[in-house]
């Protein structure tokens, strides 16, 4: 009997989204040989019909922009404005790479002496292979999937079990041709397979997955990006609008329930910042809309480390308390005191879970900031620009939003951490036209000629 993936409403356990066929290693593998076989051709049809491809593909999502909002509330739990966001933002995704495959692909250099040219000019691996996870169900598939089409590369995507009809209806209503993009539902087998075949592999998750994703890629000499998690902070300044950083940290601390890789989970208030900071943020997080975690499981690790922290000696300022209702809902929490060394300083715990922390200063705040080796967004909340600016400098963190929430991505620049928060190239604008292709350089001299 061939295995299933299976994905429940964690808004409502008791209903069943979708139970598809696994395709287990083989298949996976098989997956990616008829999308080798397929690059060539899609890669012949020229920029203008890849362009026109990824131009129709974004009218479908935009069109069923109703029907897909509905699938990802149903399916990863997302509130409704937050999943009607990220259907907006996947139609700016094709829309802005729709026009990648006209950009140029190198450039001529004059040579060093006599007659001739040289050349530089990307070409596309192959296969791309992308492992997603299930919080941005359409955004994040589209951002490695849409620049990797663009520049002639065919993709196969692994997405996470728990998204696995989000990635299939969006497969379908991208309707590219055969074998240009395939989605592979599965878990860990299918992973694997797809890692030991593709020609290019870009995964988001966890970090100790991608830890094994990037030894296996780099065993065989592919390049690999992966973008592992953060544990990320905010500095509220003396100087800040109080009411509107605490605004934006609930958000950036429990939209969507906390679970984004560029939540807030460590707030930092400096000096006198720290009284009103805490009466506001406690009043904040009793408004924001949060949502159900992923699963029981992730409820019950988020509970179990709460309790663990407080009876450690943490004062719990708000939340932390399960609602008496269906589905695997955790109140937004916030919590002051944490002792030195909890696991809530410094892990990933994909939940609406913040820190409270005092710092004495801004070289004080920065410090605690830096001490983490997850580093990948962080927001400064200030009035002052020079300390703003002077943070930023500072700041370990791949990405920096100065007052706004560290949840924020743009999508046309470049998007990845630092230390152990990501590895390899950047995702996202640009920088991802160079990662799902390989330069190569190109010397044309006249005939006859012997240098």
């Amino acid at each position: 009997m061939s295995a299933t993936v299976s994905s429940y409403n964690p808004a409502d356990p008791a209903d069943l989204v979708a139970e598809v066929p696994a395709p287990g290693a083989f298949g996976t593998t098989a997956a990616v040989e008829r999308a080798r076989a397929a690059q060539p051709g899609w890669l012949a049809l020229g920029a203008a019909a890849r362009s026109a491809a990824l131009g129709r593909a974004a009218d479908a999502v935009e069109a069923h922009a109703a029907e897909l909002t509905a699938l990802a509330v149903r399916e990863v739990g997302k509130p409704v404005a937050e999943a009607q966001g990220e259907v907006a933002r996947t139609v700016a995704i094709l829309r802005y790479y729709a026009q990648a495959p006209f950009a140029p692909s190198g450039a001529v250099h004059e040579t060093a002496a006599g007659p001739g040219l040289l050349l530089t000019r990307r070409r596309p691996h192959g296969v791309a292979g992308l492992i997603t996870p299930w919080n941005f169900p359409y955004a994040i598939p589209l951002w490695k999937a849409a620049p990797a089409l663009a520049v002639g590369n065919t993709v196969v995507l692994k997405p996470a079990p728990e998204a696995s009809a989000c990635a299939l209806r969006l497969a379908e209503l991208l309707a590219l041709p055969a074998d240009v993009l395939t989605v592979v539902p599965g878990g860990a087998a299918e992973g694997a397979a797809l890692v030991s075949a593709a020609d290019v592999i870009s995964f988001t998750g966890s970090t100790g997955t991608g830890q094994a994703v990037i030894r296996a890629a780099t065993e065989r000499s592919v390049p690999v990006q992966a973008e592992l998690g953060g544990v990320n902070a905010a500095i509220v300044l003396p100087t800040a609008d109080v009411e509107q950083a605490a605004a934006q940290l609930a958000f950036a601390i429990a939209g969507y329930a906390g679970q984004k890789c560029t939540a807030t989970s460590r707030v930092i208030a400096v000096g006198a910042a720290l009284e009103p900071l805490r009466a506001a943020l406690v009043k904040a997080l009793a408004e924001v809309e949060c949502g159900p975690v992923i699963s029981e499981a992730a409820r019950e690790r988020l509970t179990g480390a709460v309790s663990s922290a407080v009876a450690g000696g943490a004062q719990l300022l708000t939340g932390g308390r399960v609602p008496e209702r269906a589905g695997w809902f955790v109140e937004p929490t916030l919590l002051e005191q944490v002792p030195d060394g909890d696991p809530l300083l410094t892990e990933e715990f994909f939940g609406p879970v913040a820190v409270l922390l005092a710092a004495a200063d801004l070289d004080e705040a920065v410090a605690l900031a830096n001490a983490t080796r997850h580093s990948l967004a962080a927001s400064v909340h200030t009035r002052d620009l020079d300390v703003a600016l002077a943070a930023a400098d500072r700041l370990a963190a791949g990405m920096i939003r100065i007052n706004a929430p560290s949840s924020g991505v743009d999508f046309h620049l470049p998007f990845g951490g630092t230390q152990q928060a990501s590895y390899g190239a950047r995702e996202q604008g640009a920088a991802a036209l160079d990662f799902y292709t390989a330069s190569r350089t190109i010397s044309l001299l006249p005939a006859g000629e012997v240098r």
